[in-house]
């Protein structure tokens, strides 16, 4: 094994061309840096500089092995600027998973925003199935996820993110000058429902018992039920945080009550540290959370 402090002086004579000067860089005497120098070579078992008196000229071997030492010292200093940027969290990787209700609009703006300012970030961001979320955040390809509450696996800890649903109606809808909303007004209207196989779906049926509605229109993604709510194809109760990318784009949305909560969790490892970035994000998509329950109470 080398001696880093006699790779220095090495560097220091080469790069500087005098021990003199080696000396006063390393802030060291001259026959320290002279010692460090031929302490090197006798590890080496190498011949570096021809001494001529005081003066050292260097050889061929010192100038090919100078070159390697550059290479390694630039490689340490590109190791201590990329520790300097994860501490200030400007690089790194941040990988994340969203059921696509959620990754299409709120996910996907709310991720732009935070690496517009860090562009050395590497990401992931990825629409996906509940379940896969949550097999991923558990087995390390993501750093977190956002998924509907009903998923469960070993591994995680999980954050519930209640969000209120939203009625979404035509801009030129009568109940669009209303200030809030509830069943009674959707009665003997075409009603845009979302998927059967959801906890959200079931919630909205149960709180809709005994309106009469049309329902002959079903999708899965809210993206598709409010494109249907600005063409006129009906009404719908959807949720804010996917509905939000549609706002002033012939759909109104408002209150409803009673309330019907839209469960979406943040998914996260129990057996791993969570990064700075990721930690950073995950707060970011609170506040915005509450900022949009905010927004409905208003």
């Amino acid at each position: 094994m080398l001696n880093p402090r006699q790779v220095e002086a090495f560097r220091a004579v080469m790069g500087t061309g005098s021990v003199t000067s080696a000396a006063r860089m390393m802030h060291v005497t001259q026959p320290a840096v002279s010692r460090l120098i031929r302490d090197l070579e006798a590890s080496l078992r190498l011949a570096l500089f021809e001494r001529h008196g005081n003066r050292l000229e260097p050889t061929a071997e010192a100038g090919h092995l100078f070159a390697e030492v550059e290479r390694t010292f630039v490689g340490l200093s590109r190791i201590s600027q990329f520790a300097e940027e994860l501490r200030v969290r400007r690089a790194g990787s941040l990988r994340v998973a969203g059921m696509p209700a959620v990754t299409c609009g709120f996910l996907s703006r709310l991720v732009g925003r935070f690496i517009a300012h860090r562009p050395e970030v590497a990401v992931t961001l990825h629409g996906l199935p509940s379940h896969l979320i949550a097999d991923g955040v558990a087995a390390g390809r993501y750093d977190f996820g956002i998924a509907e509450a009903s998923v469960e696996r070993p591994g995680l800890l999980v954050e519930t993110l209640p969000i209120k649903a939203v009625a979404a109606v035509p801009q030129d809808d009568p109940l669009a000058r209303r200030q809030i909303l509830g069943p009674k007004d959707f009665e003997d209207r075409s009603f845009v429902s979302l998927g059967q196989a959801t906890l959200f779906r079931s919630r909205i049926d149960a709180t809709l018992a005994g309106v009469r509605r049309r329902q002959l229109i079903e999708t899965q993604l809210t993206e598709i039920a409010c494109i249907l709510v600005a063409e006129r194809a009906g009404v719908s109760l959807v949720d804010p945080l996917s509905a939000s990318e549609f706002a002033g784009r012939g759909v109104v949305f408002r209150p409803f009550r009673p309330d019907v909560v839209f469960e979406a969790v943040i998914l996260t490892p129990s057996a791993r540290p969570m990064s700075a970035l990721a930690i950073e994000v995950i707060d970011m998509c609170r506040s915005a959370v509450r900022a949009a329950a905010l927004h409905q109470t208003c």
